[in-house]
């Protein structure tokens, strides 16, 4: 659900022969980890903003400690399905062996295990099922001991867990159907302002503009992702902005999706959200920013563009917590 969302179309698959014969034995649990991708911490970084958004006296709180580890659990599980099913997806259609393989180095084929012949498809749609299945518990354990239920919060939950997650590449595959960075913005917003609603009930103004900021950066990681992997996206018929835009449409959809990300900071304090001084404390996400773009875009090294995303996203992380806890208090 980052820039690991690469899907193909449901054919044949291409390679499998070498998913027959490929695997080595003792191989299969790490194979089970990459689908899980235990180095994509970005999405799980949510349960940090949500803990410093919380009043001082809440956070060392025993329910809320509970509620946010089953979240946590939850969240990990999810983004595993989802990644798994999509796995499934682009190794069926073909296109992880066309971006990942021996023709594009810089992006090791081991890290998608199906390709590289370490899990076979059936062991791969198995896990995601039982990833997924792990997840919605992990989500209504949290739900039983909750302080709060708003009824928004809840209905996003659940939307997000038996709709969202298994449709994106799989069933529905709303991967498919266009709008894809904003699906990713909007799975950014549900790991954030729906537990915050359960733990507060309520859904303030800080949390809302922090939620869509957090949503955010996963989309501005996966556009770099997406223009590196534009050739075979476009054959396989895969909607994303990189696809239906010229070089410079895309360059400019990526420039503009940075200055909304500077609106929403500067506009914040307008509307009475923040203090005065919350925009000053993201220029070094800003100037992170500067140079993805540069990097990315301006140079083309798209993949060093998207590495410098990933690093946006947690500088934006840590600014978010530390502007949480001085408007909020230590303790």
């Amino acid at each position: 659900m980052t820039s690991e969302l690469s899907t193909g179309t449901a054919t044949e698959p291409p390679q499998e022969a070498g998913v027959r014969t490929g695997r080595r034995p003792g191989a299969r649990l790490p194979a089970y980890l990459r689908p899980a991708r235990p180095g994509m911490v970005g999405h799980y970084l949510s349960l940090a903003v949500v803990w410093s958004l919380l009043p001082a006296s809440q956070r060392l709180d025993g329910a809320s400690l509970a509620t946010l580890l089953a979240f946590l659990l939850g969240e990990v599980c999810l983004v595993a399905a989802a990644v798994a099913f999509d796995d499934v997806t682009g190794y069926r259609g073909g296109s992880d062996a066309a971006n990942h393989g021996p023709d594009a180095p810089a992006r090791a084929l081991a890290r998608k295990p199906l390709p590289a012949g370490t899990l076979t498809e059936a062991a791969a749609v198995r896990f995601a099922w039982c990833a997924l299945v792990a997840g919605c518990l992990c989500w209504t354990a949290a739900l039983v001991w909750v302080p709060h239920r708003p009824w928004w919060a809840v209905l996003v939950l659940v939307a997000a867990a038996a709709v969202v997650v298994p449709q994106y590449s799989w069933g529905l595959r709303l991967g498919y159907r266009g709008f894809q960075e904003v699906f990713l913005a909007v799975v950014g917003w549900a790991f954030v302002l729906p537990l915050f609603g359960l733990l507060t009930g309520e859904a303030t103004g800080p949390a809302a503009v922090e939620a869509f900021l957090f949503g955010l950066g996963p989309v501005l990681v996966g556009v770099y992702s997406d223009t590196h992997d534009a050739e075979g996206d476009r054959a396989v018929g895969r909607p994303v902005a990189a696809c239906l835009l010229s070089l410079n449409g895309n360059r400019r959809f990526i420039g503009a999706l940075s200055v909304l990300e500077t609106t929403a900071i500067v506009t914040a304090p307008l509307l009475g959200f923040c203090p005065w001084w919350f925009p000053l404390a993201f220029v070094p996400l800003k100037a992170t920013r500067v140079l993805q773009f540069t990097v990315g875009m301006v140079r083309g090294d798209v993949l060093r563009g998207r590495l410098i995303g990933i690093r946006a996203h947690r500088i934006l992380v840590v600014t978010l917590v530390a502007v949480n806890l001085a408007m909020t208090g230590l303790a």
